[in-house]
């Protein structure tokens, strides 16, 4: 059953979410109610043609900090300090190249204007946060997402070069003191790099510690 959502700020419980973690639409992208979602293992996902629709899946693909895993060769371009790493010095920026980057088998993008704008106002609230990788003063790659109860809510990343969004993931496990990175949606690129799928009773379990 997929709940419809009033001007009220809640959420219907994620164990009713259909097969695929849809669970309800509706409602606005207001900071109060991404926090709300996000401190319930909700977020939304959509795109123009559609309503906001929040998903809370089944199992969450997620990575634990402690076991990323770092390949040689990336071991030694961290070596080699090829690139530079700053948190939250171009958070419009890394969303912009998020949005507008050209993904493999991907027609369009689900960060819209609506989106870009519900999350810069997240992070002028302080909530969402972006590391960017640069070299040579342009800024190649980098991730965003939002930070709750000590987990990293993964929303998207982009790299123009090879290896810069595996740079800021690993900086990001690396750098802050974090329960854990929820990844969101299963990529072979996230599950090389340690990523792996838990219940979302676990998961839950860890967020709201």
């Amino acid at each position: 059953m997929i709940f419809e959502l009033s001007e009220d700020l809640v959420f219907p419980n994620p164990a009713y979410a259909e097969d695929d973690g849809l669970l309800a639409l509706g409602g606005d992208l207001s900071v109060e109610r991404l926090l709300l979602a996000y401190s319930n293992g909700i977020f939304p996902w959509f795109n123009d043609d559609t309503p906001i629709l929040w998903y809370a899946p089944h199992q969450r693909f997620v990575l634990f900090p402690d076991e990323v895993k770092i390949s040689k060769s990336m071991k030694q371009i961290l070596k080699r300090q090829e690139f530079q790493i700053s948190l939250n010095k171009a958070f419009a920026d890394v969303i912009t190249a998020c949005a507008t980057i050209n993904r493999h088998e991907q027609d369009g993008t689900w960060i819209t204007k609506d989106m870009q704008a519900a999350y810069i106002n997240l992070h002028e609230k302080g909530y969402a946060h972006a590391i960017e990788v640069w070299k040579d003063d342009k800024l190649v790659g980098g991730l965003y997402g939002v930070f709750i109860n000590g987990v990293f809510c993964g929303e998207s990343m982009f790299a123009h070069v090879s290896n810069a969004s595996k740079m800021a993931l690993i900086w990001l496990c690396q750098n802050l003191e974090l329960k854990l990175i929820d990844c969101q949606v299963h990529t072979s690129h996230l599950e090389s790099m340690g990523a792996k799928m838990i219940d979302r009773e676990s998961y839950l379990k860890i967020l709201q510690s």
